[in-house]
């Protein structure tokens, strides 16, 4: 029975996005791998011994989602590496991974250390250009952009199912660890001017009591979603809305349920991501492009690389 280890970034997380991306990741491995036997490990408290083990008896170790990559690994808090890790934690295998936060290019240690720790027979999926730009000034050359597993889905019938008319009440998020209150503060307001019924759903430990900070003072009528995706997809399944918010994979399961969406980006992560894909993502100060987004008609068309996408779930196809 073939052996598959999955390095799952939702496992010891406050951020229920990453819960997201698994989730996605998750239906590649029921098609892709459905008859192996799949064993989940955590990787942001770094790895121990019985992880190891595993990863070395697995036939294939997913590295899945998120932004895990970096020019200074050994310093990285979601996927802390050492050379001496190297000797069990190797031959792992990108699944629409990304790059931490626009960087220089790694140093001779760290080039080491992603060398090593990459596989260098299976092709890996990076979730933006940027990231497989970076990986081949890093040495790594069989890296193919497929863009985040969570978007794989949004093809071109998908999108056009999405409505394109602003609805009556909105969806919305903030980011705990990359707090703005002046900008933040300012998008709320414009929410509670343009929508009638506004909804908030917590991805991030903090991010309720971000929001609390950012609408003291206002009087604002806000409903609060549980915070867990199965609150978030029940809410997403039952009501008319839109999504407008800070928190990039809220926007991502929000289109997944075929609503209009803007994700107001705050770090290199969305940016990147709809440069490549078209996603709707406008920079955190552009209150001019968030009022034009909920004032008129808007089409989603997000363009996924779908041939680079089957061209690498191709090399995991028997024969």
């Amino acid at each position: 029975m073939q052996r598959i280890s999955v390095l799952d970034p939702s496992i010891v997380s406050y951020n229920l996005g990453n819960d997201i991306i698994i989730d996605s990741v998750n239906n590649f491995l029921k098609e892709q791998f459905n008859e192996a036997f799949i064993t989940k490990l955590q990787f942001t408290d770094r790895l121990g011994k019985k992880s190891k083990r595993y990863i070395s008896n697995s036939d294939i170790t997913f590295l899945a989602g998120t932004n895990s990559l970096s020019s200074k690994m050994r310093k990285l808090e979601q996927f802390r590496i050492t050379i001496f890790d190297l000797l069990k934690v190797n031959s792992i295998v990108l699944l629409g991974v990304g790059w931490w936060q626009y960087e220089e290019v790694p140093k001779k240690i760290d080039r080491f250390i992603l060398q090593n720790l990459l596989s260098k027979s299976i092709n890996h999926s990076v979730r933006d250009t940027y990231s497989k730009e970076m990986l081949v000034k890093a040495g790594i050359n069989n890296v193919i952009y497929t863009g985040c597993p969570s978007m794989w889905s949004l093809d071109a019938a998908h999108c056009q199912s999405i409505p394109s008319n602003k609805a009556r009440s909105v969806l919305f998020t903030f980011t705990d660890y990359s707090k703005s209150i002046e900008a933040d503060s300012k998008l709320l307001g414009i929410l509670n001017q343009n929508y009638k019924n506004l909804f908030f759903w917590p991805q991030g430990i903090n991010d309720l009591e971000y929001l609390n900070e950012i609408s003291k003072g206002q009087i604002i009528k806000i409903n609060y979603l549980c915070p867990n995706l199965s609150s978030l997809d029940t809410f997403l399944k039952n009501h008319d809305v839109d999504y407008v918010g800070t928190r990039l994979h809220a926007g991502i399961r929000a289109i997944q349920f075929k609503k209009r969406a803007l994700i107001v980006g705050v770090d290199n992560r969305a940016l990147e991501i709809s440069r490549d894909t078209n996603l709707n993502v406008t920079e955190r100060n552009d209150f001019n492009a968030i009022q034009n987004f909920i004032e008129n008609e808007f089409q989603t068309n997000i363009n996924i690389p779908l041939s680079n996408i089957n061209i690498w779930k191709s090399q995991f196809s028997i024969n």
